[in-house]
């Protein structure tokens, strides 16, 4: 699966080969992908301790894969920024999801 990614701060991005999703995860050719100004931070070296190495872009829109329960081939999808919330936090329950220390994120 080929991917760009950011290996070091306030160098150029690099593309590289990753491994494919293991089953049950879902293979997406990606159409569009935004780059948000957190991202540019990262990039610009303005966030402390990011996690490198890093596939930039967060709010991706494609087409599936492979077959994976209820999606089919060719099926146009949407993945958002935020991955995964704890969901009981108090940012959590208060509808701050954004917020919760746990979160998962894309990218």
């Amino acid at each position: 699966m080929k991917t760009i990614r950011l290996w070091k701060v306030r160098e150029p991005l690099q593309s590289c080969d990753l491994p494919v999703p293991n089953p049950g995860q879902i293979l997406i050719r990606v159409g569009k992908c935004g780059v948000c100004r957190t991202d540019l931070h990262v990039c610009d070296g303005d966030l402390k301790q990011p996690k490198l190495s890093l596939v930039l872009g967060h709010e991706i829109v494609g087409k599936v894969g492979d077959a994976v329960e209820d999606l089919f081939p060719g099926q146009r999808v949407g993945v958002p920024w935020l991955g995964w919330t704890c969901g009981s936090c108090g940012h959590c329950s208060s509808g701050r999801e954004n917020l919760c220390e746990r979160a998962r994120f894309t990218g």
